[in-house]
């Protein structure tokens, strides 16, 4: 029975070619086939490193299908590099159902690290870095967003947000509304590329100029959102109990079911209620 081979997560540049490494060449030079999200984008990536490899498509709508192919093929002893259009696999990206399969089925899988446009934009965001909460895409639309970050908007760690361009200025002003508008932020766009930005200030701040700022709103973006500061445990529980129950009951129901929950007194449940309603979307939106 032949050796199986090993499944390579390989982070690919997001944005400046110089960032791939030396050893994530050598293993897209090696490997029997390439895993890639979109084959059109990573075959161009292979022909600027001088690689020619086959290429096969793995992504969210085939992901289940593709799994156990690769998956047999692995098994017979051929080795694969798994990549995304940019950065490291399965940060925000398809890849999980193949990695998932490849440990069942005894398969060894290996990262080959490299860029993460989530590291790269903590790092210059003049935020706390140690502790944070990778959340990546908000729903799209505006009441599911507005639902997860009233949910969100007491976390103390620091929030890290993937956005895509034409919502960026929609996501702004719902962050400052959650979470109020003195909280700092940066948006970090265009990591690594010619026209990288970072835009640095209040939440209210970034979200009036991404209103007017054209610039701002091209390109893919990262969000970090200050963490909110330590809530007492009484009220942290409040927060996530009424982030659930205001989903399916009206604010004074809600109230007292989170009462009951928590030990809070029902009239402070109550108010806190009504400020987190107040801060959720129109009905109508």
């Amino acid at each position: 029975m032949a050796q199986a081979g090993v499944l390579y997560l390989v982070a690919t540049p997001i944005g400046n070619l110089g960032d791939i490494s030396g050893r994530a060449r050598e293993i897209l030079a090696g490997v029997g086939v390439v895993a890639a999200e979109d084959t059109r984008h990573s075959g161009h990536l292979l022909r600027e490193l001088g690689l020619e490899r086959p290429l096969v498509s793995l992504h969210e709508h085939n992901e289940r299908a593709r799994t156990s192919e690769l998956v047999a093929r692995l098994l017979a002893g051929e080795s694969i590099a798994l990549v995304s259009d940019a950065g490291t696999p399965l940060v925000s990206d398809p890849g999980f159902l193949l990695v998932r399969a490849a440990l069942d089925a005894g398969i060894a899988v290996t990262p080959i690290p490299g860029a993460c446009a989530a590291i790269a934009a903590i790092s210059a965001s003049g935020l706390p870095g140690e502790r944070f909460c990778f959340e990546g895409f908000l729903p799209a639309r505006a009441i599911a967003r507005r639902r997860r970050l009233a949910e969100l908007a007491q976390e103390t760690r620091t929030l890290v947000i993937y956005e895509a361009p034409h919502r960026i200025a929609e996501c702004l002003a719902d962050l400052a509304a959650a979470c109020g508008g003195d909280r700092r932020a940066c948006v970090a766009r265009e990591i690594t590329k010619r026209f990288e930005s970072f835009y640095r200030g209040s939440l209210a701040e970034l979200a009036a100029r991404a209103a007017t700022d054209e610039d701002m709103r091209r390109g893919e973006c990262v969000v970090i959102v200050e963490g909110a500061l330590e809530a007492a445990p009484e009220a942290a529980r409040l927060d996530q109990a009424l982030g659930v129950l205001l989903e399916f009951l009206p604010a004074s129901a809600a109230a007292a079911a989170a009462a009951k929950l928590t030990g809070v007194r029902r009239n402070d449940a109550y108010a806190r209620a009504l400020e987190i309603t107040k801060k959720a979307p129109d009905k109508t939106t």
